[in-house]
């Protein structure tokens, strides 16, 4: 398996870390809303952020970054 170049890895990080702040934002927010489908929406919005960022960190892993 080939590694990432330097460029690509800057990419994944900062991809990283813009997912990062979606899913505290979506925390955050949850707690202050008070209707419920929004609530709702912003739960499912966090789960994805979650998987997404799962995601990306094994795909680091595989690709033999740290």
């Amino acid at each position: 398996m080939a590694t990432l170049g330097t460029h690509e890895t800057l990419e994944i990080h900062e991809l990283l870390t813009f997912k990062s702040l979606c899913l505290t934002k979506s925390s955050t927010m949850s707690n202050l809303v008070q209707d419920e489908e929004l609530k709702r929406i912003i739960n499912q919005d966090a789960a994805l952020s979650t998987k997404h960022i799962q995601s990306l960190q094994n795909f680091m892993t595989k690709g033999g970054i740290q």
